[in-house]
């Protein structure tokens, strides 16, 4: 089961292959080769990376 790392809650909703929303803290994660990738959607549409935000521990999907 695939948790926010931000919110770390469980209230994601599939919006595509590989990705998801966060409906708690509104960001979009994308899954690649095991570990989450974190964007916030701006006002504009475009994604910024938030991935700096989390240690490679915190993206790693837990099995």
């Amino acid at each position: 089961m695939l948790i926010c790392p931000n919110c770390k809650r469980k209230n994601l909703g599939k919006i595509g292959v590989n990705q998801y929303y966060c409906w708690d803290c509104f960001i979009e994660l994308s899954v690649s080769k095991g570990v989450i990738h974190v964007h916030q959607v701006e006002e504009d549409g475009t994604l910024s990376s938030l991935d700096d935000l989390f240690d490679d521990y915190e993206r790693t999907i837990q099995l």
